[in-house]
């Protein structure tokens, strides 16, 4: 028996003459021809399917490696249930021993065995009877469209884009509200200036304004107001403050227009936080291990500049660490001056809290761990952040380590490398500049070395400017000579 599956439904083919299936050759000439075809193989039973739906369900559990219930069923049918006691010859080695295990159906495959599948696929129309050729074009078409639709599974929480406009709007709000904010301040300050010293937060400032106006109505009611959102010392501060104000007085109509700046503050600084939170939510399914590495906004915002989370996840690491500095970069190419060392990635925490000795060889780790997260979240399936929590630590690790290092030298304390320590232990000759290219200190040499050393330099100085000013001599006198 073999089982063939095809876009319009399971076929059940009985091998009538085994011989003829032994060496490939023969079945490529037993398919060559119709009536051949029909003397090597017999269709036995066929299953259609009901839609194009159960064919994509049906293909795609074959995909995956699982027994659809449709097959099973058939299989039950026309096999077990007619104690067929033939073998199973199958296209799949997998499906095979799959059918093998769960419904005890003996079940073959080999190498030459897919030559014969491919010659009933030459002929499945004539062998199976009331199949036309522009139905079964249609029904493959029809599935292999719905397959590659299936295989994208779209997923609305795997949606980069998104974060793309999120954080582009955050940027956009933060310069907003600066602007409103700066504007508030100055169109205030001239009502009441000593507001702007007592709070220093702009959207606790948008808030007391808007519960104060103006500042000569101040009283115990707008105190109890004001301790809502400020502590009772700051709002007896600005009652104090308001009563020996210097500010001049405003009419109705300017109140009126900067309390509604003041909403519109407030309003737009709401908005932000709840923005805030979307894009942290966001970026904890889209790319969970990036966020654990560098954090949510400095995450996003690589994704916002590189365009999708698939083109970050092609970016080197190298492209990765400078993302963001690229006017920088290409100014240092065309001037010849140092590159970079950080773009974006300079945001993160950890490379913020790294002494400036060690930013630039923290930022480059760090854009290599941000590398294998970036690829872990584009590309692995699991949505866990247990490499961006190992790649965290790692970092932190390093960031220890190259701090203490700084911190050796700068207090003096070089350590001798291991190689210039065997050379002592051996008894060979040290070489001071060896060790100091490997990191050890030169040896501090005597004043009378030094101060000879000086003094030949400076004989030969006064003879390097003696014999310059022979040479001017004779070419002066070689030119007056011409001349004459």
């Amino acid at each position: 028996m073999l089982l063939f599956e095809t876009p319009a439904g399971y076929a059940l083919f009985k091998v009538l003459d085994e011989n003829r299936i032994q060496k490939v050759s023969d079945i490529v000439e037993g398919f060559a021809d119709e009536e051949e075809a029909s003397s090597i193989v017999k269709l036995e039973a066929f299953r259609k399917f009901k839609d194009t739906k159960e064919a994509l369900l049906a293909t795609d559990k074959l995909v995956n490696g699982m027994i659809p219930k449709s097959l099973e069923k058939f299989l039950k049918k026309n096999i077990i249930s007619e104690e067929v006691q033939d073998k199973l010859i199958t296209a799949d080695k997998k499906l095979g021993s799959l059918i093998q295990t769960n419904l005890d159906i003996e079940c073959v495959h080999s190498k030459k065995m897919d030559e014969l599948f491919r010659g009933i696929r030459s002929q499945l129309n004539h062998l199976v009877t009331g199949l036309s050729e522009t139905e079964m074009k249609s029904m493959t078409l029809g599935l292999a469209h719905g397959l590659s639709r299936y295989k994208l599974k779209f997923s609305t929480e795997k949606v980069d884009t998104m974060i793309i406009q999120a954080v582009s709007l955050l940027e956009d709000l933060d310069k907003e509200i600066n602007n409103y904010m700066m504007r508030l301040r100055e169109w205030y300050g001239w009502h009441f200036p000593e507001l702007g010293k007592i709070v220093t937060d702009n959207l606790l400032y948008a808030r007391t304004v808007k519960a104060i106006q103006n500042r000569d109505t101040v009283g115990e009611n707008t105190v109890t107001l004001l301790s809502e959102f400020l502590t009772e010392e700051i709002a007896a501060d600005v009652k104090q403050a308001a009563e020996i104000s210097m500010g001049s007085e405003i009419t109705e109509t300017d109140q009126k227009f900067i309390i509604n700046l003041a909403d519109q503050v407030a309003e737009l600084a709401e908005y932000r936080e709840s923005l805030s939170e979307y894009l942290k939510t966001r970026m904890n399914a889209v790319a969970p291990n990036l966020t654990t590495m560098v954090g949510e906004l400095v995450g996003a915002k690589l994704i916002s500049h590189a365009g999708s989370l698939i083109n970050l996840a092609k970016y080197p690491a190298s492209t990765i660490q400078i993302l963001g500095a690229e006017k920088a970069l290409f100014r240092a190419m065309r001037t010849k001056h140092n590159t970079p060392k950080y773009g974006l990635i300079y945001q993160a925490t950890i490379v913020g809290q790294a002494h400036a000795k060690v930013k630039g060889k923290i930022s480059r780790t760090l854009a290599a761990k941000c590398s294998v997260c970036i690829r872990v979240d584009a590309l692995a399936e699991s949505e866990n952040t247990e490499v961006g929590q190992q790649c965290r630590d790692y970092i932190e690790n390093r960031l220890k380590f190259l701090e203490a290092n700084v911190n050796q030298q700068e207090g003096g304390n070089f350590r001798r490398p291991v190689a210039a320590a065997t050379h002592k232990a051996k008894g060979a000759s040290y070489n001071a500049e060896s060790d100091f290219a490997l990191g050890g200190a030169l040896p501090k040499l005597s004043s009378t070395f030094v101060s000879s050393k000086r003094a030949a330099k400076a004989e030969d100085d006064v003879e390097e400017a003696e014999q310059t000013a022979t040479l001017k001599k004779k070419k002066k006198k070689q030119v007056d000579s011409d001349d004459e």
